[in-house]
């Protein structure tokens, strides 16, 4: 009985984070001109990841990316890029929640998770969104057309502020004495 009204409230946990989530993301700052914006959706994410550990962050991570495709009006050129810029993305931060919860493994954590999202806008950028590419490119007086470094440009653009910002208020969260609780497992 114990263990079953564990599973719920770590269950009930998921989806308040999911909702603060969700709520987050209409917070946001757009960037670049295609695109992509900086907002705090992560952190709940890596907060409920690093309390739950990574079962529980990537499934949660995949709920919030379907719902936030929903909800926000995702774009997204079918099922697969869907699947990929949202669903995946979202779910692969839950990766941060492999390392154990000591103090400094937090950080490392959180890069982690931002950096498997990365991973997997890059994967689309390269697989789906390479039409969009333009055809030339002018840059310091060389011509290039390339899916891979326009993805890997594209996506950087976004997602390494959202990563920086990430990072400090977790750092910052983790460093006050008010929130050793947070991130403990519940």
């Amino acid at each position: 009985m114990e263990n079953q009204r564990k599973e719920i409230y770590k269950l009930t946990e998921c989806a308040v984070f999911i909702a603060l989530s969700i709520v987050l993301s209409y917070l946001k700052i757009p960037i670049g001109v295609m695109g992509g914006s900086v907002d705090l959706v992560m952190v709940p994410l890596f907060i409920l990841c690093r309390r739950n550990g990574p079962l529980y962050g990537i499934g949660s991570g995949m709920v919030l990316g379907l719902l936030k495709c929903i909800l926000g009006g995702g774009i997204g050129w079918g099922l697969p890029s869907i699947l990929l810029d949202y669903v995946l993305a979202y779910g692969a931060c839950g990766l941060a929640g492999i390392l154990p919860r000591k103090n400094w493994f937090h950080e490392i954590a959180v890069f982690i998770g931002c950096f498997a999202r990365f991973v997997i806008h890059f994967i689309s950028g390269v697989t789906i969104y390479m039409i969009t590419a333009p055809t030339e490119v002018e840059s310091i007086g060389k011509t290039f057309a390339n899916p891979v470094v326009y993805s890997l440009v594209y996506n950087a653009v976004y997602m390494l502020p959202n990563t920086v910002l990430a990072l400090v208020v977790l750092c910052l969260l983790v460093r006050l004495p008010q929130s050793k609780k947070l991130f403990t497992e519940t």
